[in-house]
């Protein structure tokens, strides 16, 4: 099964998780385009279509959004809460794919509408088996929600 083309959009401070999530990604023959962001304000700048990230034809809404929780300038947990306020955003799927396996963040974040938690693992063939996952899931059988452009005139 093929995935279909869409954009992924990773928000990952770690350059060696981002490095692992790429591979495994490769690994699993996953096409699908993605943009990495180092930092929770910078992800939404991207979902805001604001300042680079103005031109939607370089810089599309994502299909699916892998969310860090420990973020530089803004953490996951703010994003998803700025992300729930946004009409055109809300239903944004996301997975949170973090270290932490704290039940308040498990908690907080599912709260905020994260669709899915996912505690990064420490060997790479379980990250292969998760991105696999992923790809069957998120990437094809899922009937993704209809998004709409990000409003600057709605929510914050």
């Amino acid at each position: 099964m093929e995935s279909r083309e869409y954009t992924i959009l990773l928000v990952e401070d770690d350059p060696d998780d981002v490095f692992l999530i790429q591979r495994a990604f490769r690994g699993a023959n996953l096409a699908n385009p993605m943009r990495v962001l180092n930092d929770g304000e910078e992800a939404i700048a991207y979902l805001e279509g604001r300042g680079d990230y103005a031109d939607r034809t370089r810089h599309p809404l994502p299909m699916l959004m892998l969310l860090d929780l420990k973020l530089p300038r803004r953490s996951g947990l703010e994003v998803l809460e700025w992300r729930r306020t946004q009409p055109g955003l809300r239903r944004l799927p996301t997975v949170v794919l973090t270290s932490s396996r704290d039940h308040t963040d498990v908690n907080r974040a599912y709260d905020l509408g994260a669709n899915s938690y996912l505690v990064k693992p420490v060997a790479f063939e379980a990250l292969m088996d998760i991105v696999k996952t992923l790809n069957l899931y998120w990437l094809i059988l899922n009937q993704p929600p209809g998004l709409e452009p990000h409003d600057p005139t709605h929510g914050t």
